[in-house]
């Protein structure tokens, strides 16, 4: 029986223990390095200009030679105007990548020292950048899709005699919601997804997977689905397959929807024993999250960390994470209209 992936040497080269014994000066360089590169030129966040601007060691910043604006390593990115140290941020990421399951803000704070409310702006800003920078060009090949509702559970009544029925649609939650997915089928060479993209909907209808597959989904590309009518209208358009899951897992055609269920193995554990609740406000992004850890799932965990900080490195300042817990929060959700 051949080793797991995880249990393998490969998938371990990066460790917590090395990120907390970099100094602040290796930190620095491991950041300037991931988000510009190996070399002197640097780009100024404010012009734009690619130089080998000024620089001042004592304060470790740089003075743009065009537009004499002050920036540091951070400038510009979603970690803009920090205020813990450069190797706490590294070491957060190294933690976020090691998690498999996802890790919840009270862990990250227990684990850096820090706040809790400080802890749960650093994951909900690396979330944030996952989302900004996520391939959304069009899945082609076999493509597997499902949904999974969230926030929808109505506790029962103690009492039998109060009790209601709650498959009626007027005994519904509002903020009942659907976490769509689409996941591409990795080569013959591969195993499992090469792609994974997730929306966020009202309800799974033949309305909204219609509009996502035409916008998400080449032509030629086979469809693998489950016996919801939602699919239906999806046979005009494409080779679409189906299993019965009232009934089987596997067709007699071999038609399996497994790579949406294991994305959503992976999404509930998150739920259930990492996060235990998704706020609407920021359910697109923990979906998100889930769709990477699972493209990411046989990088080595030194791969992943190089990933993670490039993207937050490249995220430009989100206004949604400043001053969240003064009062500024997202005023909408990331729905499909």
């Amino acid at each position: 029986m051949s080793q797991h992936f995880l249990l393998s040497a490969k998938a371990r080269t990066l460790s917590v223990l090395q990120v907390m014994q970099m100094t602040e000066g290796e930190a620095f360089a491991v950041f300037k390095e991931l988000r510009w590169g190996k070399g002197d030129a640097v780009a100024c966040p404010c012009c734009g200009v690619v130089a080998d601007h000024a620089f001042r060691r004592d304060r470790c910043q740089w003075r743009c030679r065009d537009c004499g604006h002050t920036f540091s390593v951070t400038s510009g990115t979603i970690f803009a105007n920090h205020k813990l140290s450069l190797k706490t941020y590294l070491a957060a990421i190294a933690l976020y990548a090691n998690a498999a399951k996802g890790m919840s803000a009270l862990q990250l704070s227990r684990d850096l020292g820090c706040q809790y409310k400080t802890a749960f702006v650093l994951a909900h800003k690396i979330r944030e950048s996952l989302m900004a920078h996520r391939d959304e060009s069009a899945l082609s090949g076999e493509v597997h899709m499902d949904g999974a509702y969230v926030n929808g559970y109505i506790r029962p009544k103690n009492k039998k005699s109060e009790r209601i029925d709650r498959r009626l649609a007027k005994h519904q939650r509002q903020d009942k919601r659907c976490v769509f997915v689409m996941r591409q089928k990795a080569e013959a060479e591969r195993e499992g997804a090469a792609k994974t993209l997730t929306f966020v909907l009202k309800a799974e209808n033949q309305e909204y997977v219609s509009k996502l597959a035409g916008a998400f989904v080449r032509k030629g590309t086979v469809i693998c689905a489950d016996e919801s009518n939602a699919y239906d209208p999806l046979h005009a358009r494409f080779e679409t397959r189906r299993v019965n899951h009232s009934q089987e897992y596997r067709a007699d055609d071999g038609t399996t929807n497994n790579l949406a269920e294991s994305y959503f193995s992976r999404f509930r554990r998150m739920q259930y024993g990492q996060v235990h609740k998704f706020g609407n406000l920021y359910l697109a992004n923990y979906a998100n999250e889930a769709a990477f850890r699972e493209d990411t799932r046989r990088w080595s965990n030194g791969d992943i960390f190089r990933e993670v900080t490039q993207r937050c490195a490249r995220t430009r300042t989100s206004r949604d994470w400043c001053g969240y817990w003064q009062g500024n929060k997202r005023e909408a959700e990331r729905l499909v209209a």
